[in-house]
């Protein structure tokens, strides 16, 4: 799994300094007046961080608008004349029973393409957390306290309304996650974007939400522990590092060791796609001599599309075709679990989120960034309260065995509240749209045509001294087509 010594790159490296954080008119940009010693709440990224951002996004924008494909195909399956072969396909079991390994096609798909889609999860953050917004304590602080009321809030809204009803607690991390690819194709199908700020806001709102995700699967949802396969995947995870950072290089190497680490940790009694998070974090993100990119961005860079476009919908096939009849609906809204999910991803979502990042700002003497508004931020919470593949997973582990129908309910739960969710940000987001379409069209300007956004070289000289060769020429070129035109009014007697 180890890039070759030359791979390309999937984002190239600018050449050009990185010009001052903040926007024009944004705090800390020049001719700006003076602001108070603190960050900027969404200031501009980096050319390099734009660039990646924008690469990864339209992967998961297209996995997105297929996980909706498929989700709309599950529900028909399961409610139309094919429930009956649907459920079949579903269910049926096969691999080796001596290893445990007997399970259903939705068990393949829920412990075993996840992992892919956990261990991108895994890369994401060591990303982040070595080159990317969380690097800086400062400026990581803030997203990261937004996402960690983002959910917590909602997980005390299903607790309060499991307490209230009677209801069962167990399902209270349900509402706790956002899904990344399923807001990128809601935004895809309303045609609206995102200043590159929020979108990366959202991401790490996702990035953060998994890793907690991961974590509360690992301890509150795993049973029946056996420590002798625990220590296997350990050991197996002590050799995949010790050769990747040796140098080790061959697909043919780490495939075969994550399926032994992967085969180990859902024998140990650990939800098996720990064992993808785990390996993506020990995947180097720095740049060696000789090196175009680090292995994991290499690596990310091939596995993206089949987590985002495969693994990820092949999941929501099997675990999205619940009952949505119109009892099925009226219990959504009147049992204490699936209120509390709907309430948790709605209201406690956009609550937490919002919150936190309003009241990280102002206890951290943090701006926001002077071209956007708290009004945007409120539509990225909102839009936070889609949930669907965590939410799912959680769902079936939460209500395993005899509570099984409680989970086809939780999941018609998260179907409702992120619907919910979606509509509510839509209404926002084209409440803003002219506003983020003129902050899209500033960000992509590149009059001169080097490449390089405009608003990334205004502070330079050279640039200044391009544009103004090309509107000399633009000028000259005006003036020589007005001769052409005055000599045309001279000769040009009208018609006969």
């Amino acid at each position: 799994m180890t890039p070759p010594t030359d791979p390309p790159s999937p984002r190239p490296p600018s050449t050009r300094p990185t010009p001052p954080t903040g926007s024009p008119g944004s705090p800390g940009a020049p001719g700006s007046p003076p602001r108070r010693k603190g960050s900027v709440f969404l200031g501009r990224l980096p050319l390099g961080e734009r660039r990646y951002l924008a690469d990864a996004l339209r992967t998961e924008t297209v996995g997105g608008t297929l996980l909706l494909v498929a989700a709309v195909l599950a529900l028909l399956l399961a409610n139309t004349g094919l429930s009956g072969f649907y459920e079949s396909v579903r269910d049926f079991h096969f691999g080796p029973e001596a290893l445990h390994l007997n399970l259903s096609v939705a068990d393949w798909a829920k412990d075993g393409l996840l992992t892919l889609f956990f261990f991108v999860a895994g890369i994401e953050l060591k990303r982040e957390l070595v080159a990317g917004e969380l690097r800086d304590p400062r400026a990581a602080a803030l997203p990261i306290v937004s996402a960690l009321c983002g959910m917590a809030v909602p997980a005390l809204f299903y607790l309060a309304s499991a307490a209230a009803g009677g209801g069962d607690p167990r399902g209270w991390a349900i509402p706790m996650a956002t899904d990344i690819a399923f807001a990128l194709g809601v935004l895809a199908v309303l045609g609206t974007g995102l200043p590159s700020a929020l979108r990366a806001f959202l991401l790490t709102l996702a990035v953060v939400d998994d890793l907690g995700a991961i974590v509360i699967i690992a301890v509150f949802y795993s049973a029946g522990i056996s420590f002798g396969a625990l220590a296997g995947a350990v050991a197996g995870l002590a050799v995949f590092w010790f050769l990747h950072h040796r140098g080790v290089r061959g697909w043919y190497v780490y495939v075969p060791l994550a399926v032994v680490v992967w085969g180990l940790m859902h024998a140990s009694g650990v939800h098996a796609t720990v064992a993808g998070v785990a390996m993506g974090l020990m995947l180097r993100c720095t740049v060696r001599e000789g090196e175009r990119t680090s292995p994991a961005a290499h690596i990310e860079h091939l596995v993206r599309p089949l987590s985002a476009g495969l693994a990820v919908p092949l999941f929501a096939l099997f675990a999205a075709g619940v009952a949505v009849s119109g009892g099925a609906m009226t219990d959504v809204f009147t049992k204490p679990e699936t209120l509390g999910v709907v309430l948790g991803l709605l209201v406690g979502k956009t609550l937490g989120v919002f919150g936190g990042a309003w009241a990280a700002a102002r206890f951290t003497r943090a701006e926001l960034n002077r071209d956007l508004a708290w009004a945007d931020v409120l539509a990225v919470a909102t839009l936070s309260g889609i949930g669907f593949t965590v939410s799912f997973l959680i769902s079936d582990l939460a209500f395993a065995g005899g509570a099984g129908t409680l989970a086809d309910e939780a999941k018609a739960a998260v179907l409702t509240g992120s619907l919910l969710a979606a509509l509510v940000a839509g209404v926002l987001l084209k409440l803003r749209a002219r506003r983020h379409r003129s902050l899209l069209e500033a960000e992509d300007r590149d009059e001169d045509g080097d490449g390089v956004p405009d608003v990334y070289e205004e502070h330079e000289a050279d640039f200044h001294l391009r544009m103004a060769a090309l509107y000399e020429a633009r000028a000259d070129e005006h003036r020589r087509l007005a001769e052409v035109a005055r000599g045309r009014d001279v000769t040009d007697d009208g018609p006969a």
